[in-house]
């Protein structure tokens, strides 16, 4: 795998152990806030590993599809992700 991969997977690991964190919260009826506040991690980290995978993806598939001439394919699925983004 590469270290892009790795670190997108080692991200997700760490998001999957705090959405069993956040579950055993809720189960132990911990204050809301305290809940809240690591929901926003999770979201976070979200947000962050979206962001390799987007680097990823530009560095790789989207430069591949400009150099061998699919510059409409490419242009698409930068709008799509942009919009995605913006939601």
């Amino acid at each position: 795998m590469n270290p892009t991969k790795n670190k997108i997977i080692h991200r997700l690991k760490i998001i999957e152990g705090q959405v069993r964190g956040l579950q055993e919260m809720v189960k132990k009826g911990v204050y809301c806030i305290d809940v809240i506040t690591q929901t926003s991690a999770v979201k976070q980290g979200l947000s962050n590993a979206e962001d390799l995978l987007l680097e990823n993806h530009l560095d790789s598939c989207v430069l591949k599809q400009v150099s061998s001439g699919e510059i409409s394919k490419a242009k698409k699925e930068i709008l799509k992700v942009y919009k995605l983004k913006r939601k």
